[in-house]
């Protein structure tokens, strides 16, 4: 995170006062009309702290303190410590351009300021970083921009913005442990996979799997499956079924960007709404959270969630639309002409398009007249698979049995174990365990030499570092905003006057734009059910709703939140999720947001129209997603166009 510092000006009064000086230092930036905190501190001509001492700010402009109520401030009195430091909190910048007099207990003045912006520069970053990944179609260069451009914004200086947006950002988001991990983990699967195709392991599996797969249908329907047995961790589902079912796809003439879609819409929205997950133990935990800032006790958290599971309305409605398109054969928008050009010029990518990771699978072919075994690849992903499930159990109760001991452990189920684990630990030694298998495999049986087989890793990884790149930066904007308040202006433009019956529905459009401005459905998630959960209890309540017309309302809202991030998350270019679906697909990553993106609107819209809207009258799921369900079999029916017969 970036470290603001402002050195304030002095004004000498005394010698003492002349050698003193004020910096000022915040980890957030400051939006004129939010809520901010700041640490002042005094130092002598030897950098040393001054203190004990009292002194006096007057703000210049309009400052106010507090929450529901502020109150204006003429002057704040201050009392600095033996460290010279005196906290300014909750503050909001009305008026002004942040600057202030800090009149010192001996007489002396100093003029300081905090740097205060309109709230909208806390939007250009991510607005940027869109705008120029689909004008330019070069991601790694919108995402630059991006960080760079937020760097700028909260450092004043655009030298300073380089070396702190590389040192503090970029790095700080590369060697973070848990994105490192999968960081790790994306480099060693592509490692794997190309292992496993140099051997013939890929083209064995082609060879297997064409004879269960007999058509275009059946090999999305096959990729949509898989998707959905994968339920337990959507990195796991998104890289495992990409790079599993794109050579089968490719060879029955599956769009590239069809493969990415499905891919992309059977992982997080699985893992949303799944009992176990990967995802259950940090969405309960935020509702836990929230459920104790109403008075509510933390362990009511998991039953909430399960009750809001069925109003988790976008979730539902895209694997439903998913199923419908590959049954009905019929896609319509971007992704017919991308379907269109597959099938009959048997193109599955387009001629501009410039994929996020290399073809493995043409790039590392098998020797010509070698045997090609389907187990080469079978036997490393399910070794992958099965490793994954054991690791996050094995994880999880060493975890809890650290926290609660043998006693507390013993009353801890299955999903617990779940809950507390490390999905990126888990990741990481899978993947490494799938690969020394693939590799033993390919060498025991005598079909590639040592050596082969570690250049063929080498390889492998070596295809995987576009992405990587893509997705620490990915990660980094994803920083930069956290840093620059972004998601307390969407929120609080959002919020201002709401109907209680509207609450599930505003809640849900605010995380899908907090969501695709951001990137990232988790950080959405923490923003905003801490001020959903008691937004969904209070109001309903004071507008005199029903006690079940309520309860609806309150866990409609919650799942508005989680489904809700995941809509936003979908559509957003800047996303690491949907960057990875395009990574284990092999796809154009702005094809795959061009062509999935009215694929997630018509989703999204089924959402609000026989989700949120009915919630907030009270009316239950389970009448209105069976018939939103068959609704959108309809509109597909209407809206897509038939594909030609599978060649």
């Amino acid at each position: 995170m970036l470290l603001l510092s402002v050195v304030g000006g002095v004004v000498g009064v005394g010698e003492a006062t002349a050698a003193t000086e004020l910096r000022v230092h915040t980890q957030k930036q400051w939006l004129r009309g939010k809520v901010s905190d700041a640490v002042l501190e005094l130092r002598d001509e030897r950098a040393q702290p001054v203190g004990p001492t009292h002194a006096r700010l007057e703000p210049e402009g309009l400052w106010l303190q507090g929450g529901a109520t502020p109150r204006v401030l003429e002057q704040i009195d201050l009392d600095f410590g033996e460290d010279g430091r005196a906290s300014l909190d909750s503050i909001r910048v009305e008026e002004g351009g942040g600057e202030f007099v800090l009149h010192l207990s001996d007489g002396g003045r100093l003029e300081g300021r905090v740097r205060t912006l309109a709230p909208w520069w806390a939007l250009l970053p991510p607005l940027l970083s869109i705008l120029l990944a689909l004008w330019l179609r070069q991601v790694l260069l919108a995402l630059a921009a991006g960080v760079f451009s937020g760097a700028w914004i909260l450092s004043g200086d655009p030298v300073a913005a380089f070396v702190g947006g590389l040192r503090d950002v970029v790095v700080a988001a590369a060697t973070d442990e848990f994105q490192a991990a999968i960081l790790l983990f994306t480099a060693c699967l592509g490692g794997m996979v190309g292992v496993m195709a140099r051997a013939g392991g890929t083209h064995g599996l082609v060879d297997a799997a064409r004879r269960w797969i007999r058509d275009a249908r059946g090999a999305q329907l096959a990729t949509a499956v898989l998707g959905l047995i994968i339920f337990f961790d959507d990195y796991a589902n998104t890289l495992l079924v990409g790079n599993t079912m794109r050579p089968v796809t490719d060879r029955l003439r599956v769009s590239r960007e069809k493969l990415s879609y499905l891919v992309d819409s059977t992982a997080a929205p699985v893992a949303t709404v799944a009992v176990l997950s990967t995802w259950v133990g940090y969405q309960v935990g935020l509702i836990g959270d929230g459920l104790e800032g109403i008075g509510r006790s933390s362990n009511e958290a998991y039953a909430t969630f399960v009750s809001s599971i069925p109003y988790a309305a976008y979730s539902w409605f895209a694997l439903a639309l998913v199923f419908w398109l590959i049954l009905q054969r019929r896609d319509f928008g971007p992704m017919y002409a991308a379907e269109h050009r597959a099938r009959v010029e048997g193109k599955v990518l387009g001629p501009d398009a410039r994929p996020l990771a290399d073809d493995i699978g043409e790039t590392l072919d098998p020797e010509p007249g070698a045997p090609r075994r389907a187990h080469l690849a079978l036997l490393p992903i399910l070794v992958v698979l099965l490793t994954t499930v054991i690791g996050l159990w094995a994880d999880g109760r060493a975890r809890l049995l650290d926290s609660s001991g043998p006693a507390g452990l013993s009353e801890q189920g299955l999903r617990d174990v779940f809950s507390a684990a490390d999905p990126a630990s888990a990741l990481l030694w899978a993947v490494v365990l799938g690969s020394v298998v693939a590799i033993a495999l390919s060498v025991g049986e005598r079909l590639i030499p040592v050596a082969t087989a570690m250049d063929a890793w080498i390889s492998g990884v070596k295809a995987m570092v576009p992405a990587l790149a893509i997705l620490i930066l990915a990660w980094s904007i994803g920083d930069v905003c956290e840093e620059l308040g972004t998601a307390d202006v969407v929120v609080g433009a959002a919020t201002g006057h709401l109907s209680a019956r509207l609450v599930p529905t505003v809640t849900f459009l605010v995380a899908a734009f907090l969501g695709f401005s951001t990137g990232t459905s988790w950080g959405t998630m923490a923003i905003l059910m801490p001020i959903v959960i008691p937004l969904a209890t209070h109001l309903p309540a004071a507008s005199g709703v029903g006690p079940g017309a309520a309860g609806t309302i309150f866990v409609a809202s919650i799942a508005s939140v989680l489904s809700g991030s995941v809509f936003g998350d979908h559509c957003s270019p800047i996303s690491d999720t949907t960057i990875m679906s395009s990574m284990a697909s092999g796809s154009d990553h702005v094809d795959h947001v061009r062509t999935q993106l009215p694929y997630a609107a018509m989703a999204g819209l089924m959402a609000v129209l026989f989700g949120t809207l009915p919630a907030g009258f009270g009316i239950a799921a389970g009448w209105t997603l069976p018939v939103g369900v068959l609704f959108l079999g309809v509109m597909v029916r209407l809206i897509g166009r038939r594909l030609p017969v599978d060649p």
